[in-house]
């Protein structure tokens, strides 16, 4: 027992995360120290405003000091998901590890419903108040075809479920992956969630021909622990 608990690892503790938030946001950003201290400055200019303003020399202190270190974490955050980003961006499944990070209102199928072995193309499937959004991985042209099959396929179990069509990448018409998650956000929402529940349940009847990601080019291996980039 003793053995057990000396071999077990050591826990990592909160500032662990944010030193490693900070690691990955400085390897792609240079400038990103002076992002992250320009976010505490701001705080703290705001709270000698407020005190020289009310003549409190307590309480805004203490707001510009709270004020600061939530405005750098907010940056640290935003720095560390747009690196994040820029480091799996092209890789195949890089798509996946986006709609990882949408959570509420969604049903996402976490692998691809549609994947060309030779290509690696690929299409995601995210259901929500906006329809059945398809989400392509890989050349604009080449995915058309699969994009066709999801439809047909949708379209036998679902006929009047709304489908929405994103193509991910950095072509012309596609949308650039740290773009990708607010694109899907902002979509206009045309079902009820008792109608999400129902598509989604729909969904589950149609077959794919999906394969898993590559081994070696996972893109969750990419990214940093969430952890660290919640600042927590």
């Amino acid at each position: 027992m003793a053995k057990d608990k000396k071999n077990k690892p050591k826990k990592k503790r909160w500032y662990s995360y944010l030193a490693d938030a900070y690691r990955v946001s400085k390897k792609s950003y240079s400038w990103a120290p002076w992002a992250i201290l320009g976010g505490l400055l701001v705080g703290v200019l705001i709270g000698v405003i407020g005190t020289v303003t009310t003549g409190q020399w307590i309480l805004w202190p203490l707001i510009g000091l709270m004020m600061g270190v939530t405005l750098a974490l907010l940056v640290l955050v935003q720095l560390v998901k747009r690196a994040s980003y820029s480091q799996i961006d092209g890789m195949p499944g890089a798509v996946g590890a986006v709609l990882s990070n949408i959570k509420r209102g969604w049903v996402i199928e976490q692998e691809p419903v549609r994947f060309n072995a030779r290509t690696q193309d690929m299409i995601y499937r995210a259901i929500g108040r906006p329809g059945v959004v398809l989400i392509a991985e890989g050349p604009s042209e080449r995915v058309n075809r699969l994009i066709a099959d999801e439809r047909k396929a949708i379209k036998r179990v679902a006929p009047s479920a709304p489908v929405q069509v994103i193509k991910a990448g950095n072509g012309e018409d596609q949308i650039k992956l740290r773009k990708l998650e607010k694109h899907i956000k902002r979509l206009p929402k045309v079902m009820s969630h008792d109608e999400v529940a129902a598509v989604s349940a729909r969904m589950k009847a149609i077959p794919t021909n999906a394969l898993p990601i590559p081994k070696g080019i996972d893109p969750f291996n990419a990214r940093p622990d969430r952890r660290a980039m919640r600042g927590r």
